[in-house]
């Protein structure tokens, strides 16, 4: 247990603790702030199962997360007379890798000009580009005094640690105002998310879309499923440890070929099913009797998350099916609002996923190399608004005006 050097200014009566693991707090103190409404308030999801308890001890005690990955542990909390009033999720980190908002041009650039850009903090998931909430507020505590403790406590970490800078990544748009507010620097990014506009099946949603669409998402779940394939969803009981065995083999396998070293462990698989199955969807395609891709969901209340797919024969289209389309179907089935598919991948405007704004928020210490990066950002918004407006164009949905002929 680290203690940070100074309280929050204008705070006197709270203090700021540096938890070196989440071992040092119980899981139901962590998920009273991680699921309170004062925290829940900032978006739309009723349980996150990101930042739950359960998922980020897995990470650490799988040891994917710890000092040796790149990832050490500081969560930060801040209390008044014992109590905890909020808690985020921090890392010190010597690397720029599995966060998925890439700042490998700012390092490059303030150590040729002679910086030290490690070690950083990084409020955030380890691994998981999926917005959710950063600033865990404890139930019926002050919200604005909550979140200017942890930034207070943050600051003091950085100067303690030595680190360049904060990075806050995936936030919710609110908490990203807050921390703009704060003097953090703001950035925003995009992926592509399906929204579930009331519908009962998966046609339903087929019929929103142009004709010329409809067409080509029917022949790609036809020709998705060729001799001998089948789609079983698993999820609970379901997903055996035999189950995990052929899904880690396709996530090392994609993992390998796309960034030359997979973040996740077998073990963390083992550790999340054990607590955490009824959260977990499994999208396996199986040949025969033998398992040959996949792809892992994590569910929350409202929302879908997609997060790794892999295989070990390729199909035309099954990609497609495993993690777009079956996503999709169980979405329309447990009524929830969206699927979140990851980070990038513009080809999933044509299944029927939309450009949605992502954001995060970064505070740097060099006065510099601050305003090097906040004149960047200004220009990437901008960028980025103009690239989400653009891509809202491409979707395949029915064009709004009823007079108007299908495409």
């Amino acid at each position: 247990m680290k203690r940070a050097p100074a309280p929050p200014p204008d705070s006197v009566a709270l203090t700021v603790r540096a938890l070196t693991g989440l071992k040092e707090i119980g899981a139901a103190a962590w998920d009273a702030c991680a699921l309170s409404p004062e925290t829940l308030a900032a978006g739309d999801e009723t349980f996150n199962p990101f930042v739950s308890h359960a998922f980020l001890s897995a990470l650490e005690e799988s040891g994917c997360v710890s000092r040796k990955t790149g990832w050490l542990p500081l969560h930060v909390a801040v209390e008044r007379d014992g109590q905890i009033l909020g808690l985020a999720p921090c890392y010190l980190k010597s690397h720029s890798q599995g966060e998925y908002v890439f700042d490998h041009g700012w390092a490059d650039a303030y150590e040729r000009a002679g910086g030290s850009y490690y070690p950083k903090l990084q409020v955030s998931v380890p691994f998981t580009p999926v917005t959710g909430p950063r600033f865990l507020i404890a139930p019926g505590a002050d919200a604005a005094e909550a979140t200017a403790g942890l930034v207070a406590g943050l600051r003091a970490l950085r100067a303690e640690t030595e680190a360049s800078s904060i990075h806050v990544t995936f936030m919710q748009e609110a908490e990203w105002e807050r921390a703009g507010a704060a003097g953090f620097l703001k950035r925003t990014d995009q992926q592509f998310h399906w929204e579930n506009a009331g519908y009962a099946t998966f046609d339903d949603f087929l019929d929103a879309l142009a004709s010329r669409k409809r067409k080509t998402i029917r022949r790609e779940r036809r020709d998705a499923l060729g001799p001998g394939i089948t789609i079983e969803p698993l999820t609970g009981s379901d997903l055996t440890e035999a189950v995990w065995d052929a899904f880690f083999a396709f996530y090392m396998d994609t993992g390998a070929r796309k960034w030359g070293r997979p973040y996740l462990n077998r073990r963390f698989f083992s550790i999340l099913s054990e607590r955490m199955a009824d959260r977990v969807l499994l999208v396996m395609a199986r040949r025969g009797d033998t398992y040959i891709a996949g792809a892992i969901n994590l569910i929350g209340d409202t929302a879908l998350y997609g997060r790794n797919w892999g295989c070990v024969e390729d199909h035309p289209f099954l990609h497609f099916e495993v993690c777009y389309y079956q996503a999709i179907e169980f979405a329309i089935a447990r009524g929830l609002k969206r699927v979140e598919a990851g980070a990038q991948g513009e080809h999933k405007l044509a299944r029927g996923y939309r450009p949605a704004l992502m954001h995060s928020a970064h505070d740097i210490a060099d006065p510099a190399l601050r305003r090097a990066v906040a004149a960047y950002l200004q220009r990437e918004r901008a960028h980025v608004a103009e690239a989400v407006d653009a891509l809202d164009t491409l979707t395949p949905f029915r064009r709004a005006c009823p007079d108007a002929p299908e495409s």
